[in-house]
Formats: C-alpha cells, structure tokens, sequence
C-alpha cells in the first residue's frame, strides 16, 4: 500500500488537479474514489470531511482540496 491516499469523486476538478501534481512530482499514491468505493464517505464524515479531495499520508496532516503550496512537503 502506498503511504498516499487520496480520496477523490468523479467530476472533481480539484481531485484530478491533485493527482495530476502528485503524478507530475513522481509521488506514488492511492486513489479512493468515493463514486466507486462509498464506503469511504461515512469514514471521511466521521472524521469531519465534507469536501474532496483528502490527501492523507504517512507522518502528515491530512491535505483539503487542491493546496499545492501543502502537496509541496509529499514530494521527497
């Protein structure tokens, strides 16, 4: 498993920003699209989400929405 995760949605423009700029970086990831695998909406709920994308990763504060200048500190 990767020590990436993101959770994304379909029609997400600012999810697909985020994995295109994690992809450009060469940062190796997850991807968790709710669409796909909604068991994942009520985990992200309970943990206080209400918008994607979520990045989470190893050893990091979880990421909202696409924040380039935060992706910054995952591109090792």
């Amino acid at each position: 498993m990767s020590e990436v995760v993101i959770y994304t949605r379909n029609g997400c423009m600012q999810c697909r920003m985020t994995e295109r700029y994690l992809k450009e970086h060469n940062v190796p990831f997850e991807e968790r699209n709710i669409n796909d695998e909604p068991q994942y909406i009520d985990q992200l709920k309970a943990q206080g989400f209400r918008s994607l994308p979520v990045v989470m990763a190893k050893d990091a504060d979880p990421i909202m929405g696409f924040r380039p200048d935060s992706l910054k500190a995952l591109v090792g």
